[in-house]
């Protein structure tokens, strides 16, 4: 089946703007370039709209020549788009975001984090609400195509290929086009090969323990460079970065980060992976699934706070979320039918968590002890 994007609705994304938008002068709708950010802006103003203006058009870039002369006087919602071109926008929206009555509210739309983008957290301090977007969720494609999904990730030009090679080639063209041109227009200089190789060599380390020392050598490069590039490529929401949860247990705890290639379609590529049959067989699938339920589960839960935890004499926890008071463990595993083992229990009790939840990929939900429930992921990122 070929799809159309607009037969894929992305509800749940799309209530999240109106709320934000309601409650808030300035929405960030950030995420990687492609991943259905302006596709989704447009469904709140045309982008023919004297209040849109996406900076890649040179026409836009020229009508805000003199930004304050052209912003100023509009009503109702404004738009910016690859607000990363002109950071020099952000003073004047927090002028503009201050009038009393307030005429306009805005939606901007980028490609790096706040991190990278100072001068948003910077001067737009209180006022601003940021959404992260990830291409398709698991819930807007449906259960049914839950191993697409897996395999060709959430950017919405990968998963509506007309075919497996389609989305490879879309998917590898990306990865060159993000590397040579995307970070060279965040005033990233570091040459597209060194990052491709650090990339693909994180791609390897996908759901493991963050080693830098090891990268280092492998790169022949300094530790701090390494840790750079991986802070990096985490800003540009390429790689994740799960911080490690750590208290008095009077136990050996991991104090290092855990690290994922975000999307599932994109650590594939880096992978080789280009079919479900090359993924069965590769090494890293249950790394792969891993990963893939992480962000899934993310997505769907939105904790306030999100850790993995793991001790030096091998108990550990994929996820550990905090949301309204609450301590919820997650555990994410490719088998056909779960069953409780002795580090989630320890997990159960040394973390005193509220409830501890066993994702796979099955049909079946079901409790393994008090507290303790085997989740299908299609059922978790429905709730």
């Amino acid at each position: 089946m070929v799809y159309n994007l607009d037969m894929i609705q992305r509800e749940i994304d799309l209530k999240l703007i109106r709320t934000a938008l309601r409650r808030s002068r300035v929405v960030a709708l950030l995420g990687p370039r492609q991943c259905g950010k302006t596709t989704l802006a447009r469904q709140f103003a045309p982008s023919n709209s004297l209040n849109y203006f996406d900076l890649e058009d040179p026409q836009d870039l020229g009508r805000l020549a003199e930004p304050d002369t052209v912003l100023r006087p509009l009503r109702g919602l404004v738009i910016i788009d690859e607000i990363q071109r002109r950071p020099e926008l952000f003073p004047l929206l927090r002028v503009l975001a201050d009038r009393k009555p307030l005429p306009a509210r805005f939606l901007i739309l980028g490609s790096a984090s706040p991190d990278l983008l100072k001068q948003s957290s910077e001067t737009l301090a209180g006022r601003l609400e940021t959404i992260v977007l990830d291409g398709f969720r698991l819930s807007d494609v449906g259960a049914d195509a839950q191993a697409k999904h897996w395999l060709r990730g959430g950017f919405p030009l990968s998963y509506t290929a007309r075919s497996e090679a389609n989305s490879l080639a879309w998917r590898q063209q990306f990865l060159k086009t993000f590397l040579e041109r995307d970070l060279s227009q965040l005033g990233i200089t570091i040459p597209a090969t060194t990052l491709r190789r650090f990339w693909t060599m994180v791609a390897h380390y996908h759901a493991q323990i963050w080693s830098g020392a090891e990268l280092a050598r492998s790169l022949a490069i300094n530790e701090s460079t390494v840790r750079r590039y991986l802070d990096l490529m985490t800003g540009v929401f390429m790689v994740r970065q799960l911080s490690p949860w750590f208290e008095n247990l009077g136990k050996r705890q991991v104090k290092a980060p855990k690290v994922f290639v975000r999307d599932s379609g994109l650590l594939h590529a880096l992978l080789g992976i280009a079919t479900p049959r090359d993924l069965e067989r590769h090494p890293k699938v249950g790394a792969s699934w891993e990963g893939y339920a992480v962000e899934e589960v993310l997505k769907a839960l939105r904790p306030d706070e999100v850790y993995f935890w793991a001790t030096h004499q091998g108990a550990e926890l994929d996820l550990l979320l905090f949301k309204r008071g609450r301590r919820i463990g997650v555990e994410c595993k490719r088998v056909d039918a779960p069953s409780l083992t002795p580090s989630m229990r320890i997990a159960l009790e040394d973390l005193k968590l509220d409830e501890l939840l066993v994702v796979y990929p099955g049909e079946k939900e079901y409790a393994l002890a008090p507290r303790v429930k085997a989740s299908p992921l299609h059922k978790m990122v429905d709730i």
